[in-house]
């Protein structure tokens, strides 16, 4: 899906208390979302069959966003999250599993969502958050990752997981013509959705407007969704039990991995384009649908540490030899592993500091931009991978918006840039897979 940059309209004059936040200089970033943004899976960067050791960048404090602990558990706002983009301050609101309505787990974790919920004992909608944050703050964007919850993600990992799990080459269970899977991606399903994401934009919008802000001295900046997998012809590994689960943690079929690419992933980031439309031209759009292409997990041409014959994840050229998705794991604390079913097919360390590059450029100095946001190679002078933001075409405003001055990680490498910086279901051949021990939510 190509990006989108919505046409800016005249908007109500600036107000004194606009004027009073500007002559501050003190300017926030806020995201507000789900787990694509919350910094899930941020604690490792790259994958390993190794020591945890091996990939661990963030360290036990890494979901620590208040002291030495979360503010609202398993949310996972991690260290490394995309909003932390250094020239303003930043505050991270988002919450892994987070839907655009406050719902609670089945295993009992709040999870807030882009609404004005208060339970009145401190459960608040990241919306009332963002509302009360902002009536005493200076906050020039708002980052916004949501909607991939309401097509019932989990539950797609989940089925797509246990059909591979549960069959062989000669005889493959498909999830992407699976009824259960292919019920979230109905017609009426992906309005629904649609109207859910411009819901909660609206919500992002009367938050703004309930601390007192005018359209015009704030932007809000919605995200699209990147590719975790390659297609079916990008997988370095055979379709075994033994390559996919046990080596790569990639349990899908060719014929779903093309799916999820061609079908799911585009229908999902359609509905967030559609819905930041619908909403009006104040609404940016970052498209980051093909941002970890080349990098993905189990794709052809990076691999795990041991694969590419790296010790750490600090050793040279790791972040261009390694992957910036996490692993599918079916199990928390596998023999005493650190590591958190929920981090499963979301971008890690290298890929939370990739979409932060994206998000710096977009934040522009101080001027929010969109635009689609595509990966170079190397790393630059703040340890980031390289990408790129390039202003796209509005269809209500045809010609690309002004580019910004270069940041680290733009278009124009950093020349110092450093190189490196149910039932258990059985499992051919295999362990089988606990009920409830499957991928968390985005």
């Amino acid at each position: 899906m190509s990006g989108v940059v919505l046409a800016a309209v005249s908007a109500a004059p600036a107000t004194a208390k606009d004027h009073e936040r500007r002559a501050r200089h003190d300017e926030w970033v806020v995201s507000v979302g789900d787990s694509y943004i919350s910094g899930e899976g941020g604690r490792w960067a790259g994958n390993t069959n190794l020591s945890p050791t091996m990939t661990d960048a963030g360290g036990p404090g890494a979901y620590h966003d208040a002291g030495s602990s979360e503010t609202i558990e398993r949310c996972h706002r991690s260290t490394s999250a995309e909003i932390h983009i250094g020239g303003a301050h930043s505050l991270n609101l988002a919450c892994s599993g987070a839907q655009t309505s406050t719902f609670t787990s089945s295993d009992g974790y709040f999870k807030p969502g882009l609404d004005f919920y208060d339970d009145g004992a401190g459960r608040r909608g990241q919306a009332l958050m963002l509302q009360e944050f902002a009536t005493t703050h200076n906050v020039r964007m708002v980052q916004v990752s949501i909607g991939g919850n309401n097509f019932g993600f989990a539950d797609i990992v989940t089925k797509c997981l246990i059909n591979f799990s549960s069959s062989t080459i000669l005889a493959p269970n498909y999830c992407s013509d699976d009824a259960e899977v292919l019920a979230n991606f109905t017609p009426e399903r992906i309005a629904a959705v649609t109207a859910e994401i411009q819901g909660a934009l609206a919500n992002v919008e009367k938050a703004m407007t309930n601390a007192g802000y005018t359209p015009n001295s704030y932007t809000i900046v919605i995200q699209t969704y990147p590719s975790p997998l390659p297609s079916g012809d990008g997988f370095r590994y055979g379709e075994t039990f033994a390559e996919r689960h046990t080596a790569g943690g990639c349990e899908t079929w060719n014929k779903d991995a093309d799916w999820s690419n061609d079908v799911a992933a585009t229908t999902i980031n359609d509905a967030v384009r559609n819905a930041a439309a619908a909403v009006g031209p104040r609404i940016r759009l970052l498209d980051v649908s093909t941002a970890f292409n080349g990098r993905r997990l189990c794709e052809t041409g990076v691999g795990t540490l041991e694969e590419q014959g790296l010790l750490s994840w600090t050793a040279p050229g790791a972040a261009d030899k390694t992957e910036w998705i996490e692993r599918i794991r079916v199990e928390t604390g596998v023999t005493g592993t650190p590591y958190f079913i929920q981090e499963s097919l979301h971008p890690n360390h290298w890929g939370q500091f990739a979409l932060r590059n994206c998000v710096r450029q977009a934040y522009n100095a101080g001027n929010p931009r969109g635009g689609r946001c595509t990966r170079l190679d190397g790393v630059n002078s703040l340890g980031e991978p390289n990408m790129a933001v390039a202003a796209a075409p509005s269809p209500a405003s045809p010609g690309p918006a002004a580019p910004g001055p270069a940041s680290p990680g733009s278009a124009v490498p950093d020349p110092a840039s450093p190189t490196m910086p149910a039932p258990a279901t059985p499992a051919p051949g295999g362990v089988p897979i606990p009920p409830g021990e499957l991928p968390a939510t985005l």
